[in-house]
């Protein structure tokens, strides 16, 4: 035993200190992250009170040292969509569209990019942007917000004059679940109605030279009327003159 000992008990007290060492600091880290979330919260949590009173400039400064120094933590991508809603109150739509698009290309959770890009493409539609809406949207009919994308993809295909493509669209939202509804049900159906009527794309190039007419004739008879103009109908010189 003291020979193994001897032979082994400097690698046995070197793992020990190291699996001392990882422990300590898996909790060390651990700690941190804690303290960072806690820390970030905080910010985040005076970051919405500052968007709620409207103060840009404040607003600004909060987001920015979220963005910074807590850019790991959800709190930064949910301070990138509270600011787009502040840019979009102060007529700022392209500040609006740069912070949700760079949600959207960020480490934010699935859930929170689904969220940004339903608000990017409210901004491309409000911009007039529809093209940029449909490709956006585009694609996700599996996920727990196909209902609201199909909604607006909708309205971005009726404003592009595709209305078959809004019709489809419209009536995938209608089969949103009845149980725990995401759109609107009767503002849909409205939008399905106030659709204008699909016009065909295709008008035949040949047109037959010759149309059968089946209304009647009402050209006037061009015959001669020997009949006297001074002779009432009924008197004598109003029959007819036998020519034998």
């Amino acid at each position: 035993m003291r020979a193994w000992w001897k032979e082994n008990g400097l690698y046995v007290i070197s793992g020990i200190v190291l699996g001392v060492s990882i422990l300590v600091g898996w909790n060390l880290w651990q700690a941190q992250q804690q303290a960072s979330r806690v820390e970030a919260s905080t910010r985040y949590e005076t970051l919405a009170g500052e968007v709620d009173d409207g103060d840009l400039d404040a607003s600004e400064a909060i987001a920015a040292d979220l963005y910074d120094n807590y850019a790991s933590t959800t709190y930064a991508a949910l301070a990138r969509l509270a600011m787009a809603k502040l840019y979009m109150e102060k007529g700022r739509d392209q500040d609006a569209v740069n912070s949700l698009d760079t949600l959207l290309t960020g480490r934010a959770n699935s859930e929170l990019k689904m969220v940004g890009r339903l608000r990017l493409a409210k901004v491309y539609l409000y911009q007039d942007k529809h093209q940029e809406a449909v490709e956006l949207l585009s694609g996700f009919e599996s996920t727990s917000f196909a209902a609201r994308y199909d909604e607006l993809l909708g309205d971005a295909y009726a404003a592009l004059g595709q209305i078959g493509e809004a019709s489809a669209a419209y009536e995938r939202a209608m089969l949103d679940d009845v149980s725990a509804p995401t759109v609107n049900r009767e503002l849909v159906q409205m939008k399905i109605v106030d659709l204008p009527d699909v016009i065909p794309d295709v008008i035949p190039d040949v047109i037959p030279d010759v149309i059968p007419d089946d209304t009647p004739d009402d050209t006037p008879d061009d015959t001669p009327d020997d009949t006297p103009d001074d002779v009432p109908a009924g008197e004598p010189g109003s029959e007819p003159v036998n020519e034998q």
